[in-house]
């Protein structure tokens, strides 16, 4: 699997764009802003945009969604379905204050433990409240990949100070769900830089 980092919208978040070399079927996570250069390497590398990925509804992982639907005509929308009420209120996904007020339709609602399978490869959805109320990872075992949005980053966890957030949730999200996945598989966070599920078991003081 080939993975792109492509910080896109106002706040610079990691969007990421994943292809399966083997079938060149692929995924987008997290389009804050419309970003030409992800629409670019899509057709760059030949790849088939089977689904956009929100890993929770706030306006700096959502804003370039629909964008990029045009651009992707077909491509699927997925979220956890407790995300649906933050998609479609501009205030809630808090994307009003960013003036650039965004609703987003979701396609595809998953619940915990949910799959789907791209190309090859096979994407398992973690449910992981705190940060928000449908906030989720997107785990793939083959690669010892995990996409975390802002549920856990470099010895952090995301806050839980917006409207619908919980720090218990959210720590015990990762500590019982997370942290029981591989040492090495490694986190691809919503803001900051890479690391990994054993880094994180070590060093994060959150939980």
């Amino acid at each position: 699997m080939k993975i792109t980092c492509l910080p896109s919208g106002a706040l610079g978040v990691n969007t990421y764009l994943a292809i399966d070399e083997n079938t060149k079927k692929g995924f987008i996570v997290d389009p804050g802003g419309y970003n030409p250069k992800l629409t670019k390497m899509v057709k760059e590398e030949g790849a088939d945009i089977q689904y956009i990925i929100l890993t929770h509804g706030h306006a700096d992982h959502i804003c370039g969604v629909n964008e990029h639907l045009d651009d992707f005509p077909g491509v699927k929308v997925v979220a956890n379905k407790n995300e649906e009420n933050m998609l479609s209120d501009v205030n809630f996904n808090q994307s009003a204050m960013f003036g650039v007020p965004q609703t987003v339709k979701a396609d595809i609602l998953t619940d915990d433990g949910d799959e789907l399978k791209v190309g090859d490869l096979t994407l398992k959805f973690i449910y992981t409240p705190g940060h928000t109320p449908g906030g989720m990872c997107v785990y793939i075992a083959s690669e010892n990949v995990l996409f975390s949005g802002d549920t856990l980053f470099c010895e952090s966890i995301g806050r839980t100070d917006f409207p619908g957030g919980s720090f218990q949730e959210l720590k015990d999200a990762v500590h019982n769900k997370l942290f029981t996945l591989p040492d090495e598989t490694a986190v691809l966070p919503g803001h900051m830089g890479a690391t990994t599920i054993g880094h994180e078991k070590g060093n994060n003081p959150f939980v």
